[in-house]
């Protein structure tokens, strides 16, 4: 049978996919160095094993797959920034204690039913030890928590930010609509010469005629996209109006379903933008809940199934005594709250997705829900208090940030990860 490994970690993060023993020991056969990073490498049965996972995952989709050279290429710049990531993590002293990889492991074999003697047996015949899978589940813990920490402190917003925001047209109707977006980036290193931002131009000018000719989007963003999600066929989820940077709350505003923007240059680049649905927001009501939760989303090697489980899992371990605002920490994955133990902070139910204001709402103040499923994922939520709706300035401030905060925290996401990759040493050797 096969095991997934990964349970508590971000979306943007791949986990290596099992081999059998006859294509492991193929791998073996032609493994060389592929890359130099910094102080690391990245070697070819990585590569492989990385891409073996991504074709598996557009097959489902029913994408067709880019050329073996294109797609070696996006994965590996992939793993090139992850490797950049966990040497940071050492750097900065982010350890995984062997306490914090035994329950992640227990957690993973009883989520398949089985004994922690058993899941190993399962492993070895999957081609992979059960020392390898501790290791891999303590790679990607370090990966979140230095996300969490290095982006999340890289965030400020200024008071005078918020008095602007809350004065402005898109201030008003950031409760008024949301857009599920996609985009593709071509990028450009800080500091770019002409002749690199005239490439870039014609690149990017070139993959909108192609759009615009009747190209897939999710395929073009797989074969030419710099952003994280490229490989997500450059989806990035909702996002309120409220949450979108200059010029592109203007743009996006002014498109209808499947529309894409023309080339737009942004700091990192040049991005295409499409919106692939829109829905209006709700009108205020009287009553305003205090409420935390814990975010799980499937991703490419944890399944509908397996979220699940892991999201009932945390539930009984909160159920049991944990700390609520610790587990969420270590493993929501809503970027916005996260840091914050869960904490939504006093929120407008008219804001929620239907499922999260359902639940909510028949949960009693101090108590915890079940796991239950939206859109975005898996939740457990738990209701801190109720009060009548505040109107005042103090509340509209509160919203201000948590919207600043949010539109922040993608761009800086980006900019970040750029950044490093721009900073580090690499040779690349494929």
């Amino acid at each position: 049978m096969k095991i997934k490994l990964s349970d508590c970690l971000r979306p943007l993060l791949l986990g290596a996919v099992f081999l059998g023993s006859a294509v492991q020991a193929e791998i073996q056969s032609l493994n060389r160095v592929v890359a130099i990073v910094d102080n690391d490498v990245i070697m070819q049965s990585q590569l492989d094993a990385r891409a073996r996972e991504v074709q598996q995952t557009i097959a489902k989709r029913g994408a067709q797959l880019p050329p073996t050279e294109v797609l070696n290429q996006q994965v590996l710049e992939r793993l090139i920034v992850e490797n950049l990531q966990l040497q940071i993590g050492d750097r900065s002293g982010i350890r995984i204690t062997d306490e914090e990889l035994n329950q992640a492991m227990a957690s993973i074999a009883q989520r398949n039913n089985l004994t922690l003697e058993q899941f190993s047996a399962a492993l070895q015949r999957d081609g992979l030890s059960y020392n390898d899978a501790r290791e891999q589940i303590r790679r990607e813990m370090v990966i979140s928590r230095v996300r969490q920490r290095r982006v999340g402190e890289r965030i400020q917003v200024t008071d005078q930010e918020v008095k602007n925001f809350l004065a402005s047209d898109l201030g008003k109707m950031q409760l008024s609509e949301e857009f599920r977006l996609a985009n593709i980036l071509i990028p450009l290193p800080e500091g770019a010469s002409p002749e690199a931002i005239q490439a870039a131009a014609r690149k990017v000018s070139e993959v909108y005629d192609q759009l615009r000719s009747g190209a897939d989007f999710a395929q073009s963003a797989i074969s030419h996209s710099a952003s994280e999600n490229a490989l997500e066929g450059g989806e990035i989820g909702w996002r309120k109006a409220g949450q979108l940077p200059p010029p592109l709350d203007g743009l996006i505003s002014a498109l209808a379903p499947g529309e894409i923007t023309e080339p737009i240059r942004t700091p990192n680049g040049f991005m295409i933008i499409k919106l692939l649905e829109k829905r209006g927001g709700s009108s205020v009501v009287s009553d305003e809940v205090h409420v935390r939760h814990i975010l799980i989303k499937p991703n490419e090697i944890r399944s509908e199934t397996e979220t699940r489980r892991l999201a009932e899992r945390l539930y009984e371990r909160i159920v049991s005594g944990e700390d609520f605002a610790e587990l969420a920490k270590n493993y929501s994955e809503d970027p916005g709250s996260a840091l914050n133990g869960g904490d939504l902070n006093w929120i407008d139910p008219s804001t929620l997705v239907p499922e999260f204001r359902d639940v909510m709402a028949k949960t009693s103040s101090g108590e915890l829900s079940k796991p239950f499923k939206s859109q975005y994922g898996w939740h457990v939520l738990e209701v801190l208090g109720r009060r009548a709706t505040d109107n005042s300035e103090k509340f509209r401030e509160q919203q201000a940030m948590n919207a600043l905060r949010n539109r922040k925290y993608d761009e800086e996401l980006q900019a970040w990860l750029r950044q490093i990759r721009d900073e580090a040493y690499v040779e690349i050797k494929l």
